[in-house]
């Protein structure tokens, strides 16, 4: 019998964004739902947040953006992520980012954006769908 690995997802602040309580509530409920979280912490680069999720090994990277730069950070971590050669770790994120901004984001490779107030639940669905194929 095969023992099943747990999820690894990085949560990560990135730029000057200071608010996390979002963050930190959808950590507290992947944990909670079985997963591993590793909790990147506030004012993130592109360049430590990439490095932590090659680091740490996980398998996905949420970004929670409130400040506008979604489409300045996300490009960048999806070009790290290329250059270094990484196509197994997903990055989706959650925040502040208009609807019109989503299907560009995703056309980079970003999977699922969450607006805020999204219910935790539809986060840890998305996450076990996604990452148990």
């Amino acid at each position: 019998m095969s023992k099943k690995r747990t999820m690894r997802i990085l949560i990560a602040k990135p730029g000057l964004d200071g608010h996390d309580r979002g963050a930190k509530v959808v950590a507290r409920a992947l944990t909670n739902a079985g997963m591993e979280v590793i909790y990147a912490g506030l004012h993130q680069t592109p360049v430590q947040i990439v490095n932590a999720a090659i680091d740490e090994d996980v398998d996905a990277i949420g970004l929670s953006i409130l400040s506008g730069a979604h489409k300045t950070i996300f490009p960048k971590i999806m070009t790290m992520l290329e250059e270094k050669g990484i196509s197994d770790i997903m990055v989706f994120g959650g925040g502040t980012i208009p609807k019109k901004d989503r299907g560009e984001l995703k056309s980079l490779g970003v999977g699922e954006i969450f607006s805020t107030g999204t219910d935790t639940r539809d986060i840890i669905d998305y996450l076990k769908k996604s990452l148990e194929r």
